[in-house]
């Protein structure tokens, strides 16, 4: 018999849900026993990009979740609410649940993942970060014998071909956005991806499941590309970095509760460095463990095609368990596969923390000047890796200069208290920019 599948939501991905359902010729045998039962739509009138029977839609998501043919519940609809509630009303009616929902999971994956224990079943999340890019799954099962240290990736399409665009014609970030408008890459509002918010969704699900453990999605230190200069990009390629959006969860110790630094912020990496090379809409995370040293997992992060591939391997890993074993809700769950927390975590106070850093002044160009700053630097117990004077722009008031550092690993709470006295420096017109460097 057929395992019946419940959609909530036909845009792009649920398309690609449905598409790959309704054509399982040439792929696993086991796609061919999945059958779309019900499918919850905003509009019925609505032109769709593939045929499907009238009779298979409804506007009503409830009764999708309520048919008894619905046997795996897939959320595609996005947003907070109603997915939240929509999803907490599959696993109280002991069905399953596939989500590509990273916003929700965010937030809300202590609250699910407590209700689906207590139903006893899955709620699997693979499409949730990095589109088609097997993450999750391996952070849950293949690395599990590891002591992950960090995990920091590239992991919104959106802002990384705005920053390879950058970097490739040296345009402006406004230009850049409206253009990945035009294109589809970037919403009309697109906030939550060049503020930072998007990936910070996504980090902290990597960083509950690669230490055990849920993140305070709010506790998240976030910074976006939104107030990224050209010149910072065009100054990075002069000393050997490229400027990408990074996401990082990095281990900071030991103990209980374990002492993570979750963050997202523009950042300098090396031009060697593995995700140095991410161009374009591509997403890659790059995973840092005992023993298995490093591993990156690379590939298309976003789109109709790589996602729906990651929500169908999760319904094939549910309907695979339910061929092998008939288990109904309130069966015993696979540990690895349900990803249950095993310890707490906490996030540690930034200002403890220690990176190093490329910082942007604009100053007087007077004899002396670098050698003040390198004095704050010093009395604040900052090493500096290298300072570079360039000349102020053609038509920049005042004219003057501007000189950039790059800081060898330092404390947070040093760096800002040099910052700060540099600052009031007489000969310091302002900060201009300040990144963190790997």
């Amino acid at each position: 018999m057929a395992i019946g599948v419940g959609l909530l939501g036909l845009g792009t991905v649920g398309a690609g849900v449905a598409a790959i359902l309704m054509g399982p010729e040439g792929r696993h045998p086991l796609v061919g026993e999945l059958a779309l039962q019900r499918i919850a739509v905003r509009d019925l009138e609505r032109p769709r990009p593939l045929e499907l029977d009238p009779q298979l839609l409804t506007t009503s998501p409830e009764a999708v979740i309520d048919d008894p043919a619905v046997e795996i519940v897939v959320e595609v609809m996005g947003g907070l609410e109603p997915a939240r509630s929509l999803i907490l009303r599959a696993i109280a009616a002991g069905k399953p649940v596939v989500t590509a929902n990273k916003a929700v999971i965010a937030r809300y994956g202590e609250e699910i993942a407590a209700a689906a224990a207590a139903r006893g079943v899955y709620v699997l999340i693979e499409a949730a970060v990095g589109g088609g890019i097997p993450i999750i799954e391996p952070l849950k099962q293949s690395l599990g014998g590891n002591r992950i240290q960090r995990v920091s990736g590239i992991i919104n399409g959106t802002t990384n071909y705005i920053l390879s665009r950058m970097a490739d014609e040296g345009a402006a970030y406004g230009d850049v956005l409206a253009d990945a408008q035009r294109l589809g890459y970037a919403e009309a509002d697109p906030a939550a991806d060049v503020e930072g918010h998007d990936a910070a969704d996504k980090i902290a699900i990597l960083a509950g499941l690669a230490y055990g453990g849920p993140v305070a999605r709010e506790a998240i230190a976030t910074e976006g590309i939104d107030r990224l200069q050209a010149r910072d990009v065009a100054y990075a390629a002069q000393l050997g970095y490229v400027v990408k959006l990074l996401a990082v969860a990095q281990r900071e110790g030991e103990g209980e509760p374990l002492p993570l630094d979750v963050r997202v912020h523009p950042t300098l990496l090396p031009k060697h460095h593995p995700l140095a090379g991410v161009h374009g809409v591509n997403n890659a995370i790059l995973v840092e463990g005992d023993p298995v040293g490093r591993v990156m997992f690379y590939g298309p992060g976003a789109g109709a095609g790589p996602t729906a591939s990651a929500v169908v391997a999760d319904i094939l890993n549910i309907a695979g368990i339910r061929r092998v074993t008939g288990s109904q809700a309130g069966a015993p769950l696979d540990p690895l596969l349900a990803a249950s927390s095993w310890r707490r975590c906490e996030l540690v106070d930034g200002s403890a923390t220690s990176h190093r850093n490329y910082v942007r002044l604009q100053t007087r160009d007077e004899a002396g000047v670098i050698g003040r700053i390198g004095s704050c630097f010093g009395e604040a117990g900052v090493s500096i890796q290298s300072i570079v004077q360039f000349e102020a722009r053609e038509g920049e008031a005042g004219g003057g200069a501007e000189i950039v550092v790059i800081t060898h690993e330092v404390r947070e709470s040093a760096f800002r208290s040099a910052l700060a006295a540099i600052d009031a420096l007489e000969e310091v017109r302002t900060v201009a920019a300040c990144l963190r460097t790997l």
